[in-house]
């Protein structure tokens, strides 16, 4: 289960998920040399990949559909309360991305013929992706 590409209502948009980022590579035609979004189910599970800045501790926490780059230059955005969580909590973390092909709109039927896993919802909806912040040492400042 935990190696097969999603595609899934995510906590923000309609979007492609693996713990492999190589298989998201191939379903968006991208280059691999791109970082993905890493989506976590906790802090306890952010804790197992990166140390948060005592500062940005409070922020990360109160955040919802907020992506931050760590000063390490690993991007993650932890995700609560969302029916999201029914698959990131067998996982503990995925790599995350839209369900399109890179620098394209949202096409349904190319994203169910690239992905191996449908998980339907009756209210799929492809939304605003999420904020992204960069998290400096003195500093925050925002990307999208």
């Amino acid at each position: 289960m935990k190696k097969y590409l999603f595609l899934t209502q995510t906590d923000t948009t309609i979007g492609f998920v693996s713990q492999n980022s190589s298989k998201i590579d191939i379903a968006k035609k991208r280059l691999a040399d791109k970082y993905y979004i890493r989506v976590v189910n906790s802090l306890d599970t952010l804790k197992s990949f990166t140390r948060v800045p005592q500062k940005y501790k409070n922020l990360i926490r109160r955040s919802r559909k907020k992506t931050f780059i760590m000063p390490s230059g690993y991007s993650f955005r932890v995700v609560k309360e969302s029916r999201h969580n029914l698959l990131l909590d067998r996982l503990r973390w995925a790599y995350s991305s839209s369900a399109n092909i890179s620098g394209e709109r949202y096409n349904g039927q190319y994203a169910e013929d690239a992905t191996e896993v449908i998980i339907s919802e009756p209210n799929s909806r492809n939304g605003i992706p999420s904020t992204i912040y960069k998290l400096g040492i003195n500093r925050i400042k925002k990307i999208r």
